[in-house]
């Protein structure tokens, strides 16, 4: 039986650790780390049938490297799907999704609590060769079904969104694409294959920024499409023509990330839901947003389809803006930074940083208000984390 026949009756962990490793003549027990432009020939024929594709092989890692496909195969196996192309950053794996399957006077329904950098490629820059995007609450399966039009090809949402939690029926949200002859890609990168996948629910594509969980200590920037071969093949011609490709010491980083990746996301689910729990019978917080709690909105579909309830959470405070930065700026612990996906606490105003590109009215029909403060749990002792925040909420006013 291949390994690959084999693997897809592995588990999780087994997957992340060993799929995708095909040893060399060395015999490494270590995934090696292949820092090349090019591969060489034994003759002009073998080339010949590298480049044109007739023979499998490497031919240049721009978009063949023994590293970066470590990593794609093993990620596919985590995700269930058919294959995985790496970019080199997850902005890029959206670009390199749409430039493969859309073109001028094909449109994307998408949620409108997406990150802002998504918004900002969808309207800034697609819009101007003629892909148009219209945006819904994500939720809301009627609006979504009723911005489908003939023109439609894709599907787009993150769930949970950032950085509010809101979640999305995935499988129902793929049969209303499906029923309209369009795709359905899913950002997990919030959540990873350890906690959900979306192919598994219907979903045609998964796109992560490997940037986060995936390495999980903020080392390297990546980006990944995992879905069908037939759509794949269209995306790996985007990348091998256009160059957004990963780095081999990038894949290789995110390899061994995925080794851990079960074990930490445990460890974050756990930390955040405590921490969740803590700021919501907080007197000086106005609102929490994380679909661990039984106050969301979204809490039983969240448990239903995700096996937790991921490390980002949101909580809102009196007093806009200045309240908000004042809790961030009084933290010593946690990294004010707009990543997150890491080992390490990160905390952020969305409103001026991650989604400080929005206009106020598309901040206003996210959610994003002036007192939202985002914090992505890390692995650190929960109580230091409480005692940091509490630094700054001791400043408020009790709601």
């Amino acid at each position: 039986m291949s390994e690959q026949r084999e693997s897809r009756g592995w588990g999780l962990e087994t997957q992340a650790i060993r799929v995708g490793h095909d040893r060399t003549h060395e015999q490494e027990h270590g995934e090696p780390i292949f820092p090349t432009s090019s591969f060489v020939y034994g003759s002009a024929a073998e080339a010949a049938r590298k480049f044109s594709g007739e023979e499998a092989g490497n031919v240049y890692s721009r978009f063949t490297n023994p590293t970066v496909r470590t990593f794609e195969k093993r990620l596919a196996e985590m995700e269930g799907g058919e294959r995985c192309i790496a970019t080199s950053s997850g902005m890029s794996a959206i670009l390199s999704t749409v430039l493969a399957l859309l073109q001028a006077g094909d449109e994307i329904v998408a949620s409108r609590s997406l990150f802002g950098s998504t918004v900002s490629l969808f309207d800034k820059y697609l819009g101007k060769f003629g892909i148009t995007t219209r945006y819904v609450e994500l939720s809301s399966l009627e609006a979504w079904e009723a911005a489908i039009t003939p023109e439609t090809r894709l599907l787009f949402a993150e769930t949970p969104s950032n950085p509010l939690s809101e979640v999305v029926d995935i499988a129902a949200l793929a049969d209303i694409a499906h029923r309209h002859d369009a795709w359905l890609a899913i950002d997990n990168c919030f959540l990873t294959p350890a906690l959900q996948r979306p192919i598994d629910l219907g979903a045609d594509l998964v796109i992560h920024s490997a940037t986060k969980y995936l390495d999980g200590q903020g080392r390297a920037v990546g980006g990944a499409v995992v879905g069908p071969d037939k759509e794949l093949e269209a995306l790996f011609g985007v990348v091998r023509t256009c160059g957004p490709c990963m780095s081999p010491f990038n894949a290789w980083i995110f390899s061994k990330g995925l080794e851990t990746l079960r074990l930490r996301m445990k460890a974050h689910c756990e930390n955040a839901m405590a921490m969740a729990e803590w700021l919501e019978a907080h007197p000086a917080v106005k609102q929490v947003h994380y679909s661990g709690l039984s106050a969301h909105p979204q809490h039983e579909l969240a448990a239903r389809q995700q096996k937790a309830f991921g490390a980002v959470l949101g909580f809102e405070v009196d007093g806009g803006r200045e309240a908000a930065w004042s809790v961030v700026d009084a933290t010593r612990i946690m990294s004010i930074t707009g990543n997150l996906g890491d080992v390490k606490t990160t905390i952020t105003h969305p409103g001026t940083t991650t989604h400080g590109r929005l206009s106020d009215e598309q901040k206003a029909s996210a959610g994003i208000s002036e007192g939202l403060i985002r914090i992505s749990v890390g692995l650190e002792d929960l109580e230091d984390l409480k005692a940091d925040l509490q630094r700054g909420l001791d400043t408020l006013p009790i709601s």
